[in-house]
């Protein structure tokens, strides 16, 4: 492919700012059509966003000769039926993560693309942001030695829309988001912390409901081991005290410790014999730009982009066992 004509499958928040404008910046890459099954919000996203065509049926955008790469942004229930849909066509898809609600739909959507041979890549955008970059770059230094024992923790207060029973957020609800926030959130960390130090092969987990405002899980703890047998834990909670507000990943190594938030880009600290350094790093204003670029050269046979379904279903195979849905 030359020129990339995206179809855009879902038109929601995330597609506005963080994503959806980065496919018309890139070079060799458009938008050609967009669908949502409200037709006045697709009509809406594409006047806003110049975009030529816009459906209310998914099966019709991909079907369109104009369109020959799909962007999956609907909430994850429906991303392995869509991304099957598109890749059946022979489109490639790049599909916002999780991949998919459970590890079982993963798997279908890695054996569909092995089968036709149709790329499908995940949005796990982080992986290319200068800012996560500067912390492959310090460990790749060696800054603080070997690295034994890596720690996730984080802790947020209840959304207002949280407390609103009869109008719960989609991403508290099993049945369309795979979990709760857990579901939503944790699959950057461990995405980033599996693109850093290999696949995770050994994971336990408890989940539990403590604040009652939902159903599904709302603080959950783990325990989890790398390939080569580094241990790590995490600690998240989505009902805890704004004075327990935590967004952290800490890596405790042989001659130091390293500091990141996954959310915040809180400033990046390093710790060692030499004193303590807080490191600033800058990301682009559509964070998914460096990604989405990446998967459009891949599409144009430039280079590589292993931002897979294949990586992200182990992303999918550690929650599951977490929460105890495998």
């Amino acid at each position: 492919m030359k020129q990339i004509q995206w179809g855009f499958i879902g038109c929601g928040e995330v597609t506005e700012r963080k994503s959806g404008p980065a496919f018309s910046i890139i070079e060799g890459s458009n938008v050609a059509a967009v669908m949502s099954r409200s037709s006045e919000k697709a009509r809406s996203y594409a006047e806003r966003h110049n975009i030529p065509k816009w459906y209310t049926d998914a099966q019709s955008l991909i079907n369109d000769p104009e369109v020959n790469a799909i962007y999956i942004a609907t909430p994850p229930s429906s991303h392995a039926t869509y991304a099957i849909m598109a890749m059946r066509a022979g489109k490639p898809v790049y599909v916002e993560k999780p991949l998919a609600a459970s590890y079982v739909d993963c798997q279908r959507v890695m054996r569909v693309s092995k089968e036709t041979g149709v790329p499908c890549f995940v949005a796990y955008y982080r992986r290319e942001l200068p800012y996560f970059n500067k912390v492959k770059e310090l460990l790749q230094k060696e800054a603080i030695g070997k690295v034994i024992n890596v720690q996730i923790r984080f802790s947020v207060p209840p959304r207002d829309l949280d407390y609103n029973s009869t109008h719960l957020p989609w991403r508290v609800q099993r049945d369309i988001a795979g979990g709760g926030y857990f579901y939503d959130l944790a699959p950057h960390q461990l995405d980033l912390l599996q693109e850093l130090f290999g696949p995770i092969v050994y994971v336990s987990g408890f989940q539990a409901n403590r604040g009652k405002l939902y159903q599904t899980e709302d603080t959950v703890s783990a325990a989890f081991a790398f390939q080569d047998g580094m241990p790590g834990s995490g600690s998240w909670c989505f009902v805890g005290h704004e004075s327990a507000r935590t967004d952290q990943i800490e890596l405790i190594g042989e001659k130091g410790r390293l500091c990141f938030s996954v959310f915040t880009y809180s400033p990046i600290v390093l710790q060692t014999s030499h004193g303590k350094e807080e490191i600033v790093i800058a990301n682009p204003k559509h964070v998914q730009l460096p990604l989405i670029e990446k998967v459009v050269k891949h599409l144009q046979g430039i280079t590589t982009c292993d931002c897979d379904c294949v990586s992200a279903t182990s992303v999918n195979w550690v929650m599951d066992r977490i929460l105890g849905k495998i």
